[in-house]
């Protein structure tokens, strides 16, 4: 039986995710206005790109360019489980226009952490963790734009510019724990790229800038809950989207449920 999932999620760059799982169903020739970042987590697909066959199999990482058509079927068509996929569908300007010629030649990576990041940013994209959302994307265009373009984008700012900006993003985490911070926004407003915010954060504090907001919004829970707070409205007043999305990090953070902490 053929199962989608599609949503838009508040992350910008990512005009729409489409989780899907096909036994018979076969694309015709088609474009997008949008990059179209696949992985496969069960079986195999085939496809055509600018009259060349290409598959995308489970450790490979495809990705398509606006404009040009494709098409998509199962490598197995024999096979009755079909495949199943993940895809993100980032905006024009995610990548860049100029990028499109070399990914259309290339449009495959066997690249194992650009595949685990992207499995990451997947499970990211629920309401209340746009900053991880944000930052894995950040860090999966960085990649995808070194393999097609050959950048290198190592730090080459001198380590008291690169403490500055971590002690500067932290200070705007702090400001507003419950609002959260919004990637893009932070780099604007501190003038830096937002891969050396999350670098330069990650270098100075062990961990991602997201997870530091995560974990003081879970320093905010414990308060409400110790002050005799539900764990429903704890979870609004620190910043989480409801109960459930608290409870998960709540438990990994503390080592038990909010309800069994308060009690």
């Amino acid at each position: 039986m053929e199962q989608v999932k599609a949503w838009r999620p508040p992350v910008p760059g990512v005009a729409e995710v489409f989780h899907a799982h096909f036994t018979e169903h076969v694309y015709p020739m088609h474009a997008h206005a949008t990059w179209t970042l696949l992985i496969v987590d069960d079986g195999a697909v085939r496809y055509d790109l600018d009259r060349h066959e290409h598959g995308a199999l489970a450790d490979i990482v495809t990705l398509l360019p606006p404009d040009v058509p494709h098409n998509g079927r199962s490598a197995d068509p024999a096979n009755p489980d079909g495949f199943r996929k993940r895809v993100l569908y980032l905006t024009r300007d995610s990548l860049g226009t100029d990028l499109i010629g070399t990914a259309v030649d290339q449009p495959a990576f066997a690249d194992p952490l650009l595949r685990r990041r992207i499995h990451q940013l997947h499970l990211a994209l629920e309401p209340g963790d746009e900053l991880e959302a944000e930052s894995r994307l950040v860090l999966i265009r960085e990649r995808l734009r070194e393999r097609l373009a050959g950048e290198q984008t190592g730090e080459q700012n001198p380590e008291s510019q690169a403490a500055s900006a971590a002690t500067l993003l932290r200070d705007l985490i702090e400001a507003d724990l419950v609002a959260g911070v919004r990637l893009e926004a932070a780099a604007e407003q501190l003038h830096f790229h937002p891969a050396h915010l999350i670098r330069s954060f990650t270098r100075r504090y062990g961990m991602a800038p997201h997870q530091y907001l995560t974990s003081r919004r879970v320093d905010l829970a414990r308060g409400h809950l110790l002050a005799g707070m539900p764990p429903a409205r704890a979870a609004t007043a620190s910043g989480f989207w409801d109960q459930s999305h608290l409870a998960r990090h709540f438990k990994r953070v503390v080592g038990v449920s909010p309800g069994r902490f308060a009690a």
